[in-house]
């Protein structure tokens, strides 16, 4: 079972807020970074609007995704307007 995180932005947020997330980029890269030396992430990535739409990540597990919520520095620093994890059961076809 694998797990999705949902990062949802903040449909109010104001170019300040931006702004904050920009500044802070660099922490959550590094972190990020890190983190996936650990192979528990298997993709992240931004939807096509980021500042409206959000990002996701799939992860190996829930209690990978958890942690990795748990210490981002785009959730710590109160930059996420809402988080959510799913956990996900996908049907897995063969490449060809």
């Amino acid at each position: 079972m694998y797990a999705v995180s949902f990062y949802d932005a903040d449909p109010d947020a104001g170019p300040e807020h931006f702004q904050r997330l920009v500044d802070t980029y660099p922490r959550h890269k590094a972190y990020l970074d890190e983190f996936a030396k650990g192979g528990e992430v298997l993709m992240i990535g931004t939807f096509g609007d980021p500042g409206t739409q959000g990002s996701m990540a799939i992860f190996r597990s829930r209690e990978a995704a958890e942690r990795f919520r748990a210490d981002d520095p785009f959730w710590t620093e109160g930059l996420v307007y809402r988080s959510r994890i799913l956990d996900w059961n996908p049907a897995v076809f063969a490449e060809t």
